[in-house]
């Protein structure tokens, strides 16, 4: 399904278009052999590359999520689920927003989301006993309130429910903001149970599951997992701050 920049259809795996949530690759096109263009791809640390900057042979994952983006000739933006036939295009791949260990984002000084799904989150937090600024820190360190947001693994929606974790907590479309912070915030309040409170060990255990957090008897030695719980703590800190 194709969907341009103008009175566009909604595809959930194609619609969450977030820069700063994605890990950019920049594409051109050669001609196409078989009706299939060929294209260059490659991983960026900063932005996205230039045509001349993304090697020809560097291997991408082809179970990751790809979206691409190309320019019809009348001039508007397209993104899609498959290639284009003849125009230079770039594929989108997306990741965990913040499970990047070398990620240059300020996390001290990103902007912040102080009202987005207010009254969810606060219903969450009272049913729940929990600190809303944390529902509020773990969503934005998983999708930065991308509500659409699929992640590599197969994590859906606002705060990146696996669909066996959905199903254990109730959730039938992790795509509905309510249901999806309910049973993030359901998930995240048995990790705090279960680690007797504690903020770090029950965030490692939603990024890398509780299993893994027992048998290391603290954070697991991952790098993408204490980035995480890092950047989870910057956040619940500037979001307690809001009041």
């Amino acid at each position: 399904m194709t969907f341009s920049s103008i009175g566009a259809d909604i595809n959930y795996r194609v619609l969450p278009l977030c820069l700063l949530m994605l890990l950019s690759v920049n594409l051109h096109a050669q001609q196409p052999t078989q009706g299939k263009p060929h294209y260059k791809k490659s991983y960026s640390d900063k932005a996205t590359l230039t045509n001349n900057d993304a090697p020809a042979d560097a291997p991408v994952s082809d179970n990751k999520i790809k979206v691409y983006q190309y320019t019809q000739s009348n001039g508007v933006v397209v993104f899609s689920d498959h290639a284009p036939g003849k125009e230079e295009f770039r594929v989108l791949l997306y990741d965990c927003y913040a499970c990047k260990p070398n990620s240059e984002l300020d996390w001290q000084k990103m902007p912040l989301f102080s009202a987005d799904y207010d009254e969810l989150i606060n219903l969450a937090a009272k049913t729940h006993q929990l600190d809303p600024a944390l529902i509020r820190a773990v969503i934005h360190a998983e999708s930065a309130f991308n509500v659409f947001a699929l992640s590599r693994s197969g994590a859906m929606g606002l705060m990146q429910l696996m669909p066996d974790t959905a199903k254990e907590m109730g959730v039938t479309n992790p795509y509905r903001p309510d249901q999806n912070i309910d049973g993030g915030s359901r998930y995240l309040a048995k990790m705090l149970a279960r680690f007797d409170g504690d903020i770090e060990l029950a965030c490692a255990a939603y990024n890398a599951g509780p299993t893994t957090v027992s048998q290391y008897q603290g954070i697991p030695p991952y790098p993408e997992t204490q980035a995480y719980v890092k950047r989870v703590k910057i956040l619940l800190k500037r979001y307690q701050k809001l009041g």
